[in-house]
């Protein structure tokens, strides 16, 4: 993989037209994709989700994120909020570049994807064990290394077939095509 050029990203997510929303008929939810160690060891912060017995998405990996409460005033305040109340990393830890787009799931949600860089080291990272399992450092040379592997590149695989396999766990579902959709952007 070549070495991840942070003013390119910026520039390229700052001037690409990413999918836009299907409308107000979904519910809203915001996440942020954060990488860590650009230039050296870029690694993807995503959390596991708890395996409570009836959550819809016990045992999944997502980015940190939520659904928009009535108080947020924009879907990146979302993310914020979100981010803070899950990781309890701030704004401040954070060098948003912007938006990727919105991405729908299966269950009737529409997730608006924010990238930044992150500042933080994972051992900081504060949660709560009921809502959260553990903390999921993504290497981002292995999300590439799978997009290549299982020809990902220039076509949008099925639900059932779209896996970023991390450690013990997949990546998969809307996760799984907000990886896709930024590795196809910036980096295949």
């Amino acid at each position: 993989m070549a070495p991840f050029d942070v003013k390119v990203a910026r520039e390229m997510i700052r001037a690409t037209e990413h999918p836009d929303s299907a409308g107000d008929h979904l519910k809203k939810a915001s996440v942020f994709m954060l990488l860590r160690s650009p230039e050296t060891d870029p690694t993807i912060l995503a959390i596991l989700k708890a395996n409570n017995k009836g959550y819809p998405w016990a045992n999944q990996v997502a980015l940190p994120g939520g659904h928009q409460d009535p108080e947020d005033s924009t879907s990146l305040s979302t993310a914020y909020r979100e981010l803070e109340e899950e990781t309890g990393i701030v704004a401040s830890q954070v060098d948003c570049f912007g938006s990727l787009g919105h991405f729908q799931t299966i269950n009737s949600t529409e997730i608006e994807a924010f990238f930044g860089i992150w500042d933080g080291d994972e051992n900081e990272v504060v949660y709560d064990a009921s809502e959260i399992a553990r903390i999921v450092m993504i290497p981002l040379a292995d999300v590439v290394e799978t997009h290549h592997e299982k020809a990902y590149s220039g076509r949008v695989p099925g639900w059932d077939e779209l896996l970023y396999p991390v450690e013990d766990v997949a990546v998969w579902g809307a996760t799984a095509r907000i990886l896709h959709y930024f590795t196809e952007l910036l980096l295949v």
